[in-house]
């Protein structure tokens, strides 16, 4: 079921998404060589609470984080280790929210850890250019296959593959509401999208093929099948008269 939020709900929303928005922009700050995932951690929970928060992923179906930390080939879901230091070259995908008075807000993004070859780093522009694609065509009157169209468009025109398995989402009360936000589909298909639906589009890419495998021994973090990098970007946005409304911003 798709839950319509009101006006007031929203502005609620709101507050969670700005607390995520801060918490993600200030975790990616720390991003260096030679910083644990756990030590990113520790961080961004600690800012959480700060704000008035709470975690939103921390417990979350058993998750021992309060981010998701994904490096290299890992596509999403990385638990955070203090065996997992990051070097230079790396890439890292921060996937972190809060929970304000029940309402919920997400966010990611994809940081370079030093620099980073030039492969990589189209990889990491293309995907943030394929969440605003899909941002975009967000659009009250339009169908959910035009995000994930529109995303697939911009990643397959780069040459890179649209991971299938994983998708967006609906959100509000809970972290994961209808509808489901695929990242791939065709233009015209799907649910209509409607004034106060609530998305949270999280376009994530492959620098090759978009197979994946795993959850192995972890339960969790999810691998590019062929060892290829991967990016993930994400934003909560709310449904307007007026286009897309984007919560997750400080």
């Amino acid at each position: 079921m798709i839950h319509i939020k009101t006006p007031e709900q929203i502005e609620a929303m709101r507050v969670a998404g700005r607390i995520s928005a801060k918490v993600l922009r200030k975790t990616g700050e720390l991003v260096r060589p030679g910083i644990t995932t756990l030590e990113l951690d520790r961080f961004a929970e600690n800012l959480i609470r700060l704000e008035g928060a709470r975690p939103a992923f921390l417990g979350y179906g058993g998750f021992k984080g309060s981010i998701c930390a994904s490096i290299n080939d890992q596509i999403v879901h990385g638990v955070p280790s203090n065996e997992v230091v990051l070097t230079e070259g790396d890439i890292i995908s921060i996937d972190t929210g809060g929970v304000m008075e029940g309402w919920y807000g997400d966010n990611a993004a994809t940081f370079a850890v030093g620099e980073i070859d030039a492969q990589t780093a189209k990889l990491l522009e293309v995907t943030e250019q394929a969440l605003w694609a899909g941002i975009e065509a967000a659009l009250v009157g339009a169908r959910l296959g035009d995000i994930g169209h529109a995303v697939q468009s911009v990643a397959e025109a780069a040459g890179f593959g649209v991971v299938r398995e994983y998708v967006g989402h609906g959100i509000g009360r809970e972290m994961h509401e209808d509808p489901i936000v695929p990242n791939f589909g065709r233009k015209g298909s799907g649910a209509k999208l409607k004034a106060g639906m609530v998305l949270a589009i999280e376009p994530m890419i492959n620098a090759g093929s978009y197979k994946t495998k795993g959850p192995f021994d972890d339960g969790w973090i999810v691998y590019t099948a062929d060892g290829s990098r991967s990016a993930h970007f994400e934003k909560t946005l709310a449904l307007t008269a007026d286009g897309p409304d984007i919560l997750t911003r400080e």
